[in-house]
């Protein structure tokens, strides 16, 4: 290995020290114990419960730059993300269209159409931010059209684990780039909300998409998901180092494109909810009351958020 390579390496493994010990059954690739680690982790029709009533809006088409577009829910709500899935990128080029998670398989028909509606370029790449189903669920019928899947080699792991269909062709470690109609993306792998969350920066566009590391607004509160390896404290390290990028927007899993200035805000709290969890927890708290103190500080704690906590007092000691 080179001294580049090596240092590398160290780096990224500097930023995942998966370090949570929690119970057996709360492991890689497994359902945690009641209650644990929340079924909310896993942001999928699954685990929401009244998904089967289908909001009657579609997502919309947003604007970010002149080559970038996300297709967002109409509604920053859970219950939408049980419906349609996560934020779609599209990043347009003159060879072809990269596209930034697929949402579930139902709305493989919006995202085309969606396209479509911008270019005649076909979809060359799926790239996966991590393995939930809100946002691989399409990516089976994206290879059906003949687009080129890159997710993580971690998150490949997990979603064969999950059995989940349209497992991706192509797999990196730690950093990958695609080059396509004379446009860069830079991928880089940490961990945080999986073991292998998938964060792209586009440099032409100054755009970074970041995947579940960054959900907002409160009504759709960021958590980890413990079963695949995820914890609050990578996460906490993934955002100081997707800080030090040089954009001027992010798009998240979920809920609106963020400016930095909006990102570093969220960026914060995230750190304060932790941080304030560890300081109750290690006076003792019950779940109950630190439940209560994070929802009067911080407005998080219901929902998934409250499937996190058991996870995190484990954790965050």
């Amino acid at each position: 290995m080179s001294a580049r390579a090596d240092a590398l390496a160290q780096q990224a493994n500097s930023l995942c020290t998966m370090s949570v010990q929690l119970p057996a059954a709360a492991g890689r690739g497994q359902a945690p114990p009641a209650g644990a680690a929340g079924g909310g982790g896993v942001r999928g029709a699954a685990a929401v419960p009244n998904a089967a009533a289908e909001p009657a809006a579609l997502p919309k088409l947003v604007k970010v730059k002149d080559d970038v577009y996300v297709i967002q829910n109409q509604e920053n709500i859970v219950a939408q993300i049980g419906a349609f899935g996560g934020n779609v990128t599209i990043y347009l080029t003159d060879e072809g269209v990269i596209l930034f998670d697929s949402k579930n398989e139902r709305m493989h028909d919006d995202i085309v159409s969606k396209v479509r509606s911008l270019t005649d370029q076909p979809i060359k790449y799926v790239v996966l931010t991590h393995n939930h189903a809100d946002h691989s669920g399409g990516a089976a019928k994206m290879q059906q059209i003949g687009a080129t899947l890159i997710i993580s080699e971690e998150d490949k792991g997990n979603m064969q684990r999950g059995n989940s269909p349209g497992l991706p062709q192509v797999t990196y470690h730690e950093r990958a780039q695609i080059f396509l109609g004379g446009k860069e993306v830079r991928l880089r792998e940490f961990c945080g909300h999986t073991d292998g969350d998938t964060v792209a920066y586009l440099p032409g566009p100054r755009i970074v998409i970041a995947g579940d590391l960054v959900t907002t607004p409160d009504t759709i509160p960021q958590i980890v998901n413990y079963g695949d390896r995820g914890n609050w404290t990578d996460m906490g390290k993934a955002l100081d180092e997707i800080a030090k990028i040089d954009f001027d927007f992010l798009i998240a899993g979920h809920g609106p494109v963020l400016t930095k200035q909006e990102f570093l805000k969220h960026r914060d709290k995230v750190a304060g909810i932790r941080e304030r969890l560890r300081e109750l927890n290690r006076q003792g708290k019950s779940q109950e009351e630190i439940t209560q103190a994070l929802l009067k500080e911080f407005n998080w704690g219901t929902g998934p958020a409250a499937g996190n906590i058991p996870g995190m007092m484990l954790e965050l000691r």
